[in-house]
């Protein structure tokens, strides 16, 4: 690290649970986050501001009015920019130093594991099923560690999950087999979300990435931390590897993506 660095990341590397050795980390750690709103806007610019060297940003849609009230990593002056672009120059703004690669295409099980390959690990923040489980698959087939979170109304949860690590980590199917039907469960679009919720539980997402990366504390594998806003209450609930899971259980079957 150079002067300048020593001096931007000085309050990590006082902390002894990462110092220049974790920070060094940081720098050379490549991240993709999946979606640009709400939950990525905060995992973007405190992964930007923590400098991860490479940050990929997955998202086909394009900034609108309706998102500003929570996706912070926009702007109203780029109002119809493409959320790719437009988190590029959030990122560029607090961290020059930081590679933007902007995806802007849907994820799906046709590139999945080809837009995954070079990272790390994968931050989730999008805001559907099908794509959760989709990221879930794509991570445990590629070895991947994968920090997921998930927000509605005025609740959020998080996780981190790597079964590929081997006994004691469940993977997103432990916890839930297979996706809702689609009418069960509305979208923030459908139901609403409050805007700081977003901040809430994107920055413990981003926090629990930084860990990973570091090796500071305890991962949140293992363990899904749910948050109600309204209450402002924490849960902690403990979980377990299904070994009947259709993904990493003993007699899994899926084994590809599709």
């Amino acid at each position: 690290m150079d002067e300048k660095e020593l001096e931007r990341y000085a309050r990590h590397i006082l902390l002894p649970e990462i110092g220049g050795a974790g920070q060094a980390r940081l720098l050379g750690a490549k991240v993709l986050v999946i979606g640009a709103g709400g939950l990525g806007s905060p995992v973007i610019l405190y992964l930007a501001a923590a400098g991860v060297g490479t940050i990929g940003i997955v998202d086909d849609d394009a900034v609108d009015l309706s998102n500003l009230q929570r996706q912070i990593v926009h702007a109203t002056e780029r109002i119809g920019d493409a959320k790719t672009s437009s988190a590029a120059a959030a990122v560029a703004a607090i961290n020059p130093g930081v590679t933007v690669v902007p995806i802007t295409e849907r994820l799906n099980a046709g590139n999945a594991t080809r837009i995954i390959a070079d990272y790390d690990i994968i931050a989730d923040g999008s805001d559907n099923f099908e794509t959760r489980f989709l990221v879930n698959d794509a991570c445990y087939l590629a070895k991947k560690t994968l920090v997921s979170a998930a927000i509605l109304r005025f609740d959020g949860q998080l996780s981190t999950f790597k079964a590929h690590a081997g006994d004691g980590h469940p993977c997103y199917r432990c916890l839930f087999p297979e996706p809702p039907p689609p009418d069960l469960v509305p979208t923030c679009a459908e139901a609403g979300v409050m805007g700081a919720l977003c901040g809430v539980m994107g920055s413990l997402q981003a926090a629990e990435v930084i860990k990973e990366i570091t090796g500071a504390g305890e991962s949140l594998s293992g363990s899904l931390l749910i948050f109600d806003g309204l209450r402002t209450e924490f849960r902690k609930i403990k979980m377990h590897p299904d070994p009947a899971c259709a993904l990493c259980g003993a007699d899994a079957t899926i084994k590809a993506l599709g």
